[in-house]
């Protein structure tokens, strides 16, 4: 069925939502010589979801799970019993729009962030759940096959404009069978889009992703983005962040005026095993009622959240120790992926 263009939506992150998922590490994972140090920081997350929304947790064993949680509202999470690689539910997860024919999600080819990592397992968990029943009944899932598309590299206002970065969407392994041009024409048409807001510049150390969008800048509400500002010059990031906020600088609202913009702190260099972690504060969750805020043990971190509490003067931004997630080259956004209102029973 040939889908209408005016007819398709891709939800805000802001817009109201049904619930949160997790996909839970366990020994399985790279995680598990850290499952000591990540598992708390999972269940900080679950937490804070469960006090304002609805969890979906995919793991492959459920009473692993609930013991970790320890004392949890049980009526706000339900277990989807899944294998699975990793705990990406950004990229691994469906992505959610409303079209002609209701609220859909789109499954798209998750490959390891162009075939870095096995992701096999992962790339089935959307259509597991679905076919499992944890979806509301009206809610379709679509397969996107063979268009590679992680949540993490998209950004979305929600009224029809689109931000990403150029180093991701047309990087090899990825879509490389396909020009700019044809991508972008791609995601007009699946997303029901009038523009997308590329960025040429900007990267993080030790990021697996190859710059993904929600790590950089994010849409905070149709008129506002947020992004990360680096001031050291002697700091290895120095020019790429200067060259990518001068691009930010440029863009425009449909409107014509130009966007209102909020400079967060780059995160003070944290390093592991002689390598830089990719610590950043844009990595943040839109919540109902929150924002759940990766923190990294800085006095930046309440600098960060000073300046996003004023830009979510209705929610309340709350800090999570995301230390052990950098180590596997990820953060709080990364392992969260939030479905809108009418999608989760």
């Amino acid at each position: 069925m040939e889908k209408v263009l005016e007819s398709i939506t891709l939800p805000a992150e802001w817009a109201r939502q049904d619930a949160v998922q997790l996909t839970w590490p366990h020994e399985g994972t790279d995680w598990a010589s850290l499952l000591d140090e990540v598992v708390p920081c999972f269940v900080s997350v679950a937490k804070e979801v469960m006090k304002r929304e609805n969890l979906l947790i995919v793991c492959p064993d459920a009473e692993a799970v609930k013991r970790q949680l320890g004392e949890y509202d049980a009526a706000r999470v339900r277990f989807a019993e899944i294998e699975t690689n990793d705990t990406w539910a950004r990229d691994h997860g469906g992505i959610s729009v409303h079209d002609s024919f209701g609220p859909t999600l789109y499954d798209f080819v998750f490959n390891g962030w162009g075939m870095k990592f096995a992701a096999a397992k992962d790339n089935l968990i959307t259509r597991t759940l679905h076919a499992g029943g944890f979806f509301a009944d009206q809610v379709q899932v679509a397969n996107m096959a063979p268009f590679v598309l992680e949540g993490g590299s998209i950004e979305s206002d929600g009224n029809g404009t689109l931000m990403t970065t150029a180093e991701c969407l047309l990087s090899v392994n990825r879509n490389e069978y396909l020009q700019r041009e044809e991508i972008e024409n791609y995601l007009k048409d699946v997303f029901g889009l009038k523009r997308v807001l590329w960025i040429e510049n900007g990267y993080l150390a030790g990021d697996d992703t190859d710059s993904h969008v929600d790590t950089l800048a994010r849409f905070c509400d149709e008129h506002t983005i947020a992004y990360v500002k680096c001031t050291d010059e002697s700091d290895e990031h120095f020019d790429e962040l200067k060259a990518m906020e001068e691009e930010i600088m440029k863009f425009r609202q449909e409107n014509g005026e130009p966007y209102r913009l909020v400079a967060l702190p780059m995160a003070d260099k944290v390093e592991w095993n002689g390598e830089r972690l990719p610590a950043t504060y844009a990595n943040f969750l839109i919540m109902n009622g929150a924002v759940l805020l990766p923190f990294y043990g800085s006095p930046k971190d309440e600098q960060a959240r000073a300046l996003l509490q004023e830009v979510f003067p209705g929610r309340e931004v709350v800090g999570i120790n995301c230390l052990p997630l950098i180590k596997q080259h990820g953060s709080l956004h990364c392992i969260t992926m939030q479905y809108p209102e009418g999608f989760v029973k």
